[in-house]
Formats: C-alpha cells, structure tokens, sequence
C-alpha cells in the first residue's frame, strides 16, 4: 500500500498517510481539522537485492563478425 505526503494549509503540519491507490485523497487535518493538500513524492526508488548486477551479465551473447580488409 503506498504511502502519500500531505501538509496542511492551515497550520503547516507535515503528515504521511497510508492509503490504497483506489482511495481519495483526505481532505482534513488530523490536527487542526484545515484543508490539506497532496504533496508529490519521489517514490521509494528502486531497491535491488542479492549478490550485484554485473556488466558482463546482459552482454550480448554472440562474437561480433570480423572485418575481412
């Protein structure tokens, strides 16, 4: 379940939400009760796990041809 930013345009509170993607946005301040507005989050990123990712592991598999001068 993603996790949403909001701040509230009242008294400036800060806050996180976890909500499913298919819920609407809150609209209240769980401290002031004021109107808050949805922030844009830069996500989580990307997280690889196990031993690493090396370049000669998507490398093309075939010889290149060689040049007959």
């Amino acid at each position: 379940m993603p996790s949403y930013d909001y701040l509230c345009l009242k008294c400036g509170h800060r806050f996180e939400a976890f909500q499913p993607i298919s819920a609407e946005p809150l609209k209240r301040c769980p401290l002031c009760g004021g109107a808050v507005k949805r922030l844009i989050a830069g996500g989580s990123g990307l997280i690889f796990k196990g031993s690493g990712f090396y370049i000669t592991d998507y490398k093309n598999k075939s010889t290149p041809s060689t040049k007959n001068n």
